[in-house]
């Protein structure tokens, strides 16, 4: 599948800002079922975009803008070429041991029902480890709903495991805070889903997990849809939780009162060809 993207993102300021640095974590990689026929980032406000590389091997660009200004956008879109590995993750950058993504973090330290949903979900699998991700995959999927009203972002996955809701950010912290609790390594994936019910236009981008199985590598598992990652999802950056994988960080000087604006654009590109 050729996925076309277009993500523009606007804060709107009520007094003008002195000046703005941010990081983007908002460029894909080629990996084995992802490749990446072209991609742009334009910044409203004359500025240097600097590649480079994090820690977990994303590709990430800082810029400093200066001010005054009251409002800056920032705006990605390009063409990934995807193919299904059946949630395989292949040839992607690894700069660290499974092992890390042991590690907890505040936003995905699982509490006593975490830890219970995950060893029930263990003991209806079996020893299998693929079984008991896939376990806990249905398991979340049906008993936690994806509400798409946010939360925020610093909600944790005990605190959305209690509400019983959450968004897909907050469905992957539980699945990530679950499968740590057993032992399984696991990590934040930051990206795009194309939606297969004709749905172009969408409030924010995708979240989801991949799971480090011995016998098969890292798998991706989509909390949010009860399903694998596919040929739908295209991969951005990953990290022990959503901080290490944002999209975009940073901070300012001055500006008051913030407001956000996004709107983002996830079709096939044959069909936006032709429209």
């Amino acid at each position: 599948m050729r996925i076309r993207i277009r993500h523009d993102t606007t804060y709107h300021y009520d007094v003008p800002v002195g000046g703005v640095i941010q990081m983007l974590r908002l460029t894909p990689r080629n990996h084995d079922g992802q490749f990446v026929v072209d991609w742009r980032i334009d910044v409203s406000e004359d500025c240097r975009l600097d590649a480079q590389e994090d820690a977990f091997g994303n590709i990430a660009h800082v810029f400093t803008a200066d001010g005054p200004f009251v409002a800056l956008t920032v705006l990605v879109e390009g063409e990934v070429e995807t193919q299904d590995t059946g949630g395989l993750i292949r040839g992607a950058v690894e700069r660290f041991p499974p092992s890390l993504y042991l590690r907890e973090t505040a936003l995905t330290a699982p509490d006593a029902a975490i830890a219970g949903f995950a060893a029930d979900a263990r003991a209806a699998a079996g020893a299998d480890p693929l079984a008991t991700l896939h376990e806990m995959l249905a398991r979340l999927h049906r008993d936690v709903v994806f509400d798409t009203d946010p939360t925020h972002a610093a909600t944790t996955a005990a605190e959305a495991f209690a509400l019983g809701r959450g968004v897909c950010q907050d469905l992957t912290h539980i699945f990530v805070a679950a499968a740590r609790a057993l032992g399984i390594p696991a990590r934040y994936v930051g990206g795009y889903f194309h939606r297969s019910d004709g749905v172009v236009a969408q409030d924010a981008g995708h979240a989801w997990a991949e799971a480090h199985v011995p016998a098969l590598g890292w798998v991706a598992f989509d909390p949010a849809n009860g399903i694998c990652a596919t040929e739908a999802h295209v991969r951005v950056a990953v990290g022990l939780d959503y901080l290490g994988a944002a999209p975009v960080r940073g901070a300012r000087d001055g500006g008051g009162a913030e407001s956000l604006a996004v709107r983002l654009l996830v079709d096939q590109a044959a069909r936006q060809v032709q429209s």
